[in-house]
C-alpha cells in the first residue's frame, strides 16, 4: 500500500475492451507501428463524461506525461480557451523525454534521466496529486517500478485487435479495489481503481482430490 504521506500518481486513460489505448482522439494523433484506428473513442462523448472529466481537473494537479502526449497537448491546449485548457495551461508539466532538449509550454519541465528515480523522489515532495494522462510508454516504466496508486479507467464498447496496450509485459502483480464506477449513455464505463495490496490468491478445487483429478495431475507431471 501507498504511504499516505506522498503525492498520490493517477493513470487517466482511455481503453478499448481489448486493452488498446493508443489514439483514441483523433486519426494522426499516434499513428506509430502502422496504426489505422485513431479517433475510435471521438463518437462516444456525452454530458456525463464531460461532467467527471471536469471533476478531474477542478482540485489543483501536477502533469507527468510522455514526449508524444506532451506534444499532442501542447499543440492544442495552450490555444484553448475553456476551463479544462485553463487547468492544464497552468499545471505543472514534468515530461519524460531523453530525446526534447527544451520544453517551451507554460510552466514545464524536463525529466530526462532517471525517470523512475525522480518520479519516486517527486511523490515525496509537498504538491497536489500528479495525474498521468496518454504517455503508453511511460505508463509501461511506472508500472514496472510500482509508482501507480491509482488508475481512472475509462473503457469504451469496441474492439481493435491492435495497438498499444495499457498492461503490456513488465507489470508489476498487484490486486486492485474498485473505488467508483458509472456508465455513460453511449456504454463507456468509467472506472476508479485503488491500490488494494497484494493479490488474494485461493483455490476451487478440492480439499481431496478426486481420483480424476489425481490421474490429471499424474499425466501433467508426465508430460
Amino acid at each position: 500500500m501507498t504511504d499516505q504521506a506522498q503525492r498520490k500518481l493517477t493513470i487517466n486513460t482511455f481503453l478499448t475492451l481489448d486493452g488498446v489505448m493508443q489514439a483514441p482522439g483523433g486519426p494522426e494523433e499516434d499513428p506509430t507501428g502502422g496504426f489505422t484506428h485513431g479517433g475510435w473513442s471521438a463518437n462516444y462523448w456525452d454530458d456525463l463524461m464531460g461532467e467527471r472529466m471536469a471533476a478531474f481537473s477542478s482540485n489543483p494537479f501536477d502533469l507527468l506525461l510522455g514526449r508524444k502526449t506532451y506534444e499532442i497537448f501542447a499543440a492544442h491546449w495552450p490555444y484553448a480557451e475553456d476551463e479544462m485548457a485553463q487547468a492544464l495551461n497552468s499545471a505543472t508539466k514534468y515530461v519524460a523525454s531523453t530525446t526534447l532538449d527544451k520544453a517551451e509550454w507554460q510552466n514545464s519541465i524536463l525529466i530526462k534521466e532517471d525517470v523512475p528515480g525522480r518520479v519516486a523522489a517527486l511523490k515525496q515532495e509537498p504538491g497536489p496529486e500528479i495525474q498521468v494522462h496518454g504517455s503508453s510508454g511511460l505508463i509501461q516504466t511506472l508500472l514496472k517500478h510500482d509508482l501507480v496508486d491509482e488508475l481512472r479507467l475509462w473503457i469504451f464498447p469496441i474492439v481493435l485487435g491492435t495497438g498499444k496496450r495499457l498492461f503490456a509485459d513488465g507489470a508489476i502483480p498487484a490486486g486492485l479495489k474498485l473505488a467508483d464506477s458509472a456508465t455513460s449513455t453511449t456504454g463507456v464505463v468509467m472506472t476508479t481503481y485503488e491500490r488494494a495490496g497484494d493479490i488474494d490468491y485461493g483455490s476451487f478445487a478440492f480439499e481431496e482430490p478426486t481420483e480424476a483429478e489425481v490421474e490429471r495431475r499424474r499425466r501433467l507431471a508426465q508430460d
